[in-house]
């Protein structure tokens, strides 16, 4: 027997996460999933509790808004081509998810963000000093978790947050001079968003005993899928409403940053984009008029039909890295994930 719902909502919330889910997958993988995914969602909670009231509340602030916890669950289907999900897995899952909480504490700061997963952003609730403080604090608590699972996983988490901040840092400048820009942008995207979703796969296959190879294919997957997700996630920035992404559209675009459609857009030698092309060139950050207009100019262009094509071209390539990969329900599993990524609304 199978079922549609093998990414489910971490305690105490139950239900499919919108916008990922795996069809057909067989009810004890969906069950081994939603269990993991609990003892995750409950050892989170447990790591960013204090002893001072405030900064219990600050820690938990995003952890309680929800959020899809792709990561945990790509690192609980990596253990499932091993021995399956052990308090290893569970912590690593859990370390990873507060790493990526964390920088979206910092994200928020940097984008001058007021929403985040539906709920007020961590610096619009408690200020941005606030707000940064405690993304250090969680990058902390989640370099804790994983210096009890040794020194490679240590090793690991800190060349992965080393590519993971320098790709923050070049995702606020536009390419350099010479540099093909989609090129660079992919790039950046590799390692801003890439690099993190690749060690919870590693770390998944890692700690349920898999040998070398499937450790670097998933490795490789992750890389892939994070890259979808993030061309994914750039596409609904421009596509969707504030009910269905959970926070303010059009924020990349007014930050100014240069996302697959955007340079696709300014690439173009048609002349009926003259107009997207001046506003998309402009500081938007105070003009919502000429933002809201640049948005469905953007919406309508087919600079947005390339870049979705770019997008599901790259999860393909995900899913081809699974190939050396046993049959069986994680690995159809795993390339389930790989289209849901793409063909999420939020």
């Amino acid at each position: 027997m199978t079922r549609s719902a093998g990414v489910t909502q971490p305690a105490p919330s139950t239900g499919s996460v919108p916008g990922l889910t795996l069809p057909s997958v067989p009810d004890d993988l969906s069950d081994e999933l939603a269990r993991g995914l609990a003892e995750v969602d409950a050892l989170l909670r447990r790591e960013v509790d204090h002893d001072d009231p405030f900064i219990a509340g600050a820690n938990s602030h995003l952890i309680e808004a929800g959020g899809k916890r792709f990561r945990p669950l790509l690192t609980l289907l990596a253990a499932q081509l091993g021995s399956g999900t052990n308090p290893d897995v569970v912590a690593a899952a859990a370390g990873v998810e507060l790493t990526h909480v964390a920088s979206l504490c910092h994200d928020d700061v940097m984008d001058e963000a007021d929403v985040r997963r539906g709920a007020p952003s961590a610096n619009a609730r408690y200020g941005n000093s606030t707000a940064i403080l405690v993304g250090d604090l969680l990058f902390g608590t989640a370099s804790s978790i994983i210096a009890d699972l040794g020194a490679e996983a240590v090793k690991i988490q800190a060349e992965t947050f080393v590519r993971l901040c320098a790709g923050q840092i070049r995702d606020t400048r536009h390419a350099p001079e010479g540099t093909d820009p989609v090129e660079y942008y992919l790039g950046v995207l590799a390692d801003k968003t890439g690099v993190l979703i690749a060690t919870a796969a590693r770390y998944g296959a890692m700690f349920s005993g898999c040998d070398a190879a499937t450790v670097e294919v998933m490795r490789e997957f992750g890389e892939r899928i994070g890259m979808a997700f993030q061309l994914a996630d750039d596409l609904i920035d421009v596509s969707s409403d504030e009910a269905e992404l959970g926070k303010t559209p059009g924020t990349d675009l007014r930050e100014g940053k240069r996302t697959l459609p955007v340079l696709y857009a300014l690439a173009s030698d048609d002349p009926a984009d003259a107009r997207l092309q001046e506003l998309l060139q402009r500081d938007l950050r105070e003009d919502e008029d000429a933002l809201a207009e640049a948005l469905e100019l953007l919406r309508g262009n087919a600079a947005m039909e390339r870049a979705r094509e770019h997008t599901a071209a790259v999860a393909r390539r995900a899913q081809e890295v699974l190939e050396p990969l046993p049959e069986g329900a994680a690995k159809d599993a795993l390339h389930a994930l790989a289209t849901s990524v793409v063909t999420r609304v939020g």
